[in-house]
């Protein structure tokens, strides 16, 4: 289980950039949970991943994992219990390292490692079946570059790499929102059918931020919204299955409309001291 207990944090204080990007936010995540979260740009959904991650110190709230307090763990430390995807597809791989290496490097997250001993004890069977999955061939790539694929290829094969280690949390940052829509298509597919194998295996709790309504409809079983740092809809179960992608884009519409009324009450009182 993951939570967050009034989590806040703000981005250049006392300065004309503040920006206060999450304000007390208080959730929890079951495990082998799928939550999709949505919102309209700087509402605060991928800082709330990064929250999570360890991306940077909190100004206040904690964080747990399985009743594990992990608020002071620099991010490196808590990569043994969370995988992460982001939405460049040439993010969280070595470029210059082979495909094989790159799996080497991410069976051992969290870990002290040295590339030639995960070689000589790399499952090169156990990667060639994992890749086979995907159904591009990628198995017979074992020894190119990763930074020789396509976007769709090594968000793939990142994908993979993130949940190899069984981790306990799952971050997935809008990981198809830079690719054409069949790999985005083919991304998607991978995805449910690994967060529901690590559901079941392995309880792992999965957060997906997407900008895509149509994703946000149809997958998950929790859809959280997010509006100026704070928790705006949550909605599970039932509720969620009912939801359709034309009532959120109702919902975006809405909350762009309170964003406005927002700036036009501050520009008014601001009129005042002129």
């Amino acid at each position: 289980m993951l939570r967050l207990d009034s989590v806040r944090k703000t981005f250049n204080p006392g300065t004309a950039n503040e920006v206060r990007a999450l304000g007390g936010v208080t959730l929890e995540f079951a495990s082998g949970s799928f939550t999709v979260v949505i919102g309209t740009n700087g509402s605060g959904k991928s800082t709330l991943q990064a929250a999570i991650s360890g991306a940077f110190e909190l100004d206040a709230g904690t964080v747990s994992v399985d009743g594990i307090a992990i608020t002071r763990w620099p991010e490196y430390r808590r990569a043994h219990l969370i995988g992460r995807v982001f939405q460049d597809p040439f993010a969280g791989t070595a470029p210059e390292l082979t495909v094989a290496e790159n799996l080497a490097l991410a069976s051992k997250r969290g870990q002290w490692r040295t590339l030639t001993p995960l070689l000589r004890g790399a499952k090169r069977g156990v990667w060639r079946d994992l890749l086979s999955r995907i159904g591009l061939g990628l198995e017979d790539r074992l020894d190119d570059p990763i930074g020789l694929l396509s976007g769709g290829q090594r968000q793939s094969i990142t994908l993979l790499m993130a949940t190899l280690t069984n981790p306990k949390v799952l971050l997935l940052d809008e990981h198809t929102a830079a690719l054409d829509p069949r790999s985005a298509e083919l991304v998607i597919r991978l995805t449910t059918s690994l967060v529901a194998e690590s559901a079941s295996k392995a309880r792992c709790t999965t957060i997906m931020v997407t900008h895509s309504m149509q994703q946000a409809a149809t997958l998950g079983d929790r859809l959280i919204a997010m509006h100026r740092g704070r928790v705006y809809l949550d909605v599970s179960g039932a509720e969620k299955k009912k939801l359709t992608e034309t009532e959120l884009l109702g919902l975006f519409s809405q909350m762009r409309r309170d964003d406005r009324f927002d700036d036009e009450a501050c520009a008014l009182v601001m009129n005042q001291y002129r």
